[in-house]
């Protein structure tokens, strides 16, 4: 029987699941709010009870159960719906014992579950005797009853199941629950349903959310029983929602255990787990309120896909890198002291006070690109980007875009809403153009355009943007010769030709070779875990570090630098490194200088004479250090008739 009310059907609805003796005595209660919510009343017991129920929870049709007696504990302990108990009060048996005590003085009270031991001292007060029996079941309920007939019992208090039975057996049977308490069963279910649908709506807008997530995502409340799951896990775990939320996750996918996060508030992340054939990322995270633990999540993530975003993102970074990035290096983090690098920086330091463009030549390797920055780091835009770009590793139709961006449908595979470009991204800071004497003539022109009048205009756009950008161009090329060659435009050179600042070669700054070698091995010799110091292990080779012309200046100086330390590596101690007579003795440290250069190997002699030097003149030890037979030893010491000088040298 379903009683409508007026309101709309946005209200509580409730379904009122009892025995026939209780809901007709409860219909006056039911009459106060049907204005409050809708209302179904249902007769069913047990098995029957809990049948229509679980078919109401599957068709959506209620909010809130309420009951009474078993059927409430039954419907509580099989339902994962919210169940409103009609609770027996004190004040309500001892009202239905004072009715029956006007029927007859020996009366037998039959409750589900357990039997009243307080009642013991009203039978005293009431001058009545009362013979108390408990039941579980419709069976045990009518074993009472027969019980309490065969003593001679007449009237009979309890439930609406045991009123019906009493009734059946001849019997004058009174129900205990009072109006009062079947009233506070109701107020009992519009508050759960409150509740309830408080919860309803914050697990459908977690399932909104979840739903539009790539990433397999799936929530338990406190009892680990699934509250919300998105498509992508219920893909992964080959079930629909309706089979999967209320479900215990534990049992049904053990792997996805969520028992840390529940009962010790323990977050894990990171966890590689391997389910349905495929590798997963898991994250597990409890979901706290007030500072407890409520519920708990799961994340998958496909460890196929972080792959391919990591690569993504490395070709990505690697391809910023060749010209984008932050001024890292200032005027301190350069070495030397050799009078032609002082002037440099000098001069670099004045240049740095301007706002005027600069133009940094030099040889390749002399670090143009580092004079760029500090100039950058000691300005006023100090704090603003530096853009760096090498002309020289771009095609022109790139090099074109990159420098200018573009708008969408500028061109074939051109980025959706386009794309802004490097003049745009050093708005208000410096943009550095390395190997300008490499940029493609008909770009020239745009440049020159663009330092003409500060602003840019995008590929396939007509919109000029204001730009306000300091300019500094590097180039190791003859830029004269390539204006009269006509390979670079006049005007463009002598607009950026405005300050002027050579960089000398590594050779014109002999003074600085030694210590910037002895910094750079001693960087590589920490980075390695060496305690070695650099200073004393260069001693023998501070020589032919000088001697060297050093065609690719500071650069092939850092390679350089670099194998000295893999070789000095080797050695715990700088008398090892002495003992052996590092001087120049290890051949693949040269094996990339030109044949002929000052910088070659120890001489075979010189080895010999070093090893006999050190074995106190003894030649078989001196020929087992080296490695060699006695006979190649002297043969050695023969390639100069004057050892002994030799050895004094």
């Amino acid at each position: 029987m379903k009683i409508p009310g007026a309101m709309p059907k946005s209200r509580p609805r409730l379904c009122f699941l009892s025995y026939r003796q209780i809901r007709m005595f409860a219909m006056p209660i039911v009459a106060e709010y049907i204005d409050r919510a809708d209302i179904e009343v249902i007769d069913g017991s047990f098995d029957g009870a809990l049948a229509i129920a679980k078919e109401r929870i599957a068709k959506n049709q209620v909010d809130v159960f309420i009951s009474a007696g078993s059927n409430a504990s039954l419907l509580r302990s099989s339902l994962q719906a919210p169940v409103a108990t009609i609770q027996l009060s004190g004040f309500d048996i001892l009202q239905a014992l004072i009715q029956a005590r006007q029927m007859s003085d020996r009366i037998g009270i039959v409750m589900y579950g357990q039997t009243i031991p307080e009642l013991d001292s009203v039978k005293g007060l009431l001058n009545i005797e009362i013979h108390q029996y408990a039941y579980q079941t419709p069976d045990s309920a009518r074993q009472c009853i027969e019980r309490l007939h065969s003593s001679g019992i007449e009237v009979i208090v309890g439930s609406s199941l045991v009123v019906e039975l009493a009734q059946a057996a001849g019997l004058q049977g009174l129900l205990a629950y009072s109006l009062s308490s079947i009233r506070q069963g109701f107020d009992d279910a519009l508050e759960l349903a409150r509740v309830a649908r408080l919860e309803a709506g914050r697990y459908e807008q977690l399932n909104g959310v979840l739903h539009n997530l790539q990433d397999a995502v799936l929530a338990v409340n406190h009892e680990g029983l699934i509250i919300a799951v998105n498509p992508a896990m219920k893909a992964i775990l080959g079930q629909d929602s309706a089979s999967l939320l209320g479900s215990p996750l534990a049992v049904l996918a053990p792997d996805l255990s969520l028992s840390s996060a529940l009962e010790y508030g323990k977050e894990e992340r990171g966890v590689v787990l391997r389910l349905v054939g495929r590798d997963w990322i898991v994250n597990r995270t409890p979901i706290r309120e007030h500072g407890e633990v409520v519920g708990a999540t799961i994340t998958l993530y496909d460890a196929r896909t972080i792959h391919e975003a990591d690569n993504s993102l490395r070709i990505e970074h690697r391809r910023h890198q060749t010209y984008q990035g932050r001024a890292r290096y200032c005027f301190d983090n350069l070495i030397g002291q050799s009078p032609a690098f002082l002037r440099a920086v000098q001069t670099a330091r004045r240049y740095a006070k301007t706002e005027l463009g600069v133009l940094i030549v030099g040889e390749s390797g002399v670090g143009k690109e580092l004079f760029a920055q500090a100039i950058h780091n000691e300005s006023v835009r100090a704090h603003r980007p530096f853009v760096a770009v090498n002309c020289a590793a771009f095609p022109e139709t790139l090099l074109e875009s990159e420098l200018f961006g573009y708008e969408e449908g500028a061109f074939t595979g051109s980025r959706r809403g386009g794309k802004r470009g490097l003049f745009e991204a050093a708005h208000t800071g410096t943009l550095f153009l390395d190997e300008i004497g490499d940029m493609p003539l008909t770009l020239q022109t745009r440049l020159l355009r663009v330092l003409q009048e500060r602003e840019i205009m995008r590929l396939g756009s007509t919109t000029a943007i204001p730009v306000d950008v300091r300019v500094i161009v590097a180039t190791h090329q003859p830029l004269r010769e390539m204006v009269s060659d006509r390979r670079f435009r006049e005007d463009l050179y002598y607009r950026i030709n405005t300050l002027r600042l050579p960089l000398p070669a590594l050779r014109e700054r002999q003074i600085d070779i030694v210590p910037m070698a002895q910094r750079l091995v001693q960087s590589c010799l920490t980075h390695m875990g060496s305690c070695l110091n650099s200073i004393k292990a260069l001693e023998g080779v501070s020589p032919y570090l000088q001697a060297y012309a050093w065609p690719g200046n500071v650069r092939e100086l850092e390679n350089f630098s670099e194998r000295i330390a893999v070789f000095l590596f080797q050695f715990n101690r700088i008398e090892d490194i002495v003992y052996n007579g590092l001087e120049l003795d290890c051949p693949e440290l040269f094996e990339a200088m030109p044949s002929g250069s000052q910088m070659t190997p120890m001489s075979n002699f010189r080895r010999a004479c070093l090893a006999l030097e050190k074995s106190g003149g003894n030649p078989t030890q001196a020929a087992a250090h080296l490695g060699v037979s006695r006979s190649t030893l002297w043969r050695w010491r023969r390639q100069n008739e004057t050892m002994p000088e030799t050895l004094n040298n």
